[in-house]
């Protein structure tokens, strides 16, 4: 019999996947990426980041844009464990608000940045529709979908406009962060319309798979963009390496990566940031990472 050591090293992950989902309440401190924080045993985070770019765009894009405007406030959707946030903040100067709608992955953000005074953490399930009733938190590996069904483990709703009201201090929001796997095409476009004013950087997951899962069309999120003024977009691949730069008209007719399968599932998907025409500070800070000499 083969000893564990000696199998490749996809094997070796999800042999240890396997066991570690076996303990899903047991907390460890783990550091990614030179940032310590508190995780569920099972979590992905520490295998997918390792030393490599994933999750690093993210926070150099915030960087970036904290030398326009300092602190720079972010609003982190899907905050998870607060990963992302304790990640920005070690890097620069920011205001973050963390909204999460999973009890499970709350207890491990409450324990990472309760600490720090320049995150706010809600409670809630943004969404664009405030009669959304999604009750099901539906956990994989680290990541939560909602979707209806009969346990009601999902906090309260709450719409952009809501959100936006009951926190005044980021009336003035420089970067949106989104991960809700699927939720993405159709929350992003709310967020925007209703920081219309702010015309923040929009950095968001897009999956076609996970979008369809949830009933959206992942196509559609584009012209809805371009009629807020929205036109750069730079995008990478699921790694964190730089894919290159296109528009909102052209991006659609440059997705055909995202729809080829292993089996029946797609292989891949993208992160996107998405650059309002008028916010030249935004485009200058997307240019540093992905210059518009690398088309998509």
């Amino acid at each position: 019999m083969p000893r564990l050591r000696d199998l490749p090293s996809h094997v070796r992950h999800h042999i240890g996947w396997w066991v570690r989902d076996r303990f899903p309440n047991r907390k460890v401190v783990r550091e990614v990426q030179g940032v310590k924080m508190v995780l569920p045993w099972p979590h992905r985070l520490p295998d997918y980041a390792g030393d490599g770019p994933y999750g690093q765009n993210l926070v150099q894009l915030a960087s970036a844009l904290a030398k326009e405007s300092s602190p720079v406030t972010v609003l982190d959707v899907g905050a998870n464990v607060g990963d992302s946030a304790l990640q920005i903040l070690d890097a620069t100067d920011a205001q973050i608000l963390c909204v999460e709608a999973d009890p499970y992955f709350l207890e491990y953000l409450h324990l990472n940045v309760d600490a720090d005074p320049r995150v706010a953490v809600v409670e809630a399930l943004l969404t664009p529709d405030p009669t959304t009733e999604a009750t099901t938190a539906v956990r994989t590996g680290g990541t939560t979908r909602f979707a209806e069904g009969d346990v009601g483990d999902a906090l309260p709703t709450v719409t952009p406009d809501e959100l936006r009201t009951r926190h005044p201090s980021f009336a003035d929001l420089r970067l949106v962060k989104s991960d809700t796997d699927g939720y993405d095409v159709a929350l992003v476009p709310a967020i925007a319309e209703a920081w219309g004013s702010a015309h923040p950087v929009l950095f968001f997951e897009y999956d076609h798979r996970l979008s369809r899962v949830a009933g959206n069309d992942p196509l559609a999120v584009w012209p809805r963009l371009k009629e807020l003024g929205y036109r750069d977009v730079a995008v990478w691949d699921n790694g964190g390496q730089p894919l290159g730069r296109t528009t909102v008209d052209d991006i659609g007719a440059r997705t055909a990566p995202l729809e080829e399968k292993a089996g029946i599932r797609a292989q891949t998907y993208w992160d996107v940031a998405v650059v309002h025409q008028d916010d030249a500070a935004g485009l200058a800070a997307v240019e540093q990472l992905v210059p518009a000499s690398q088309r998509l």
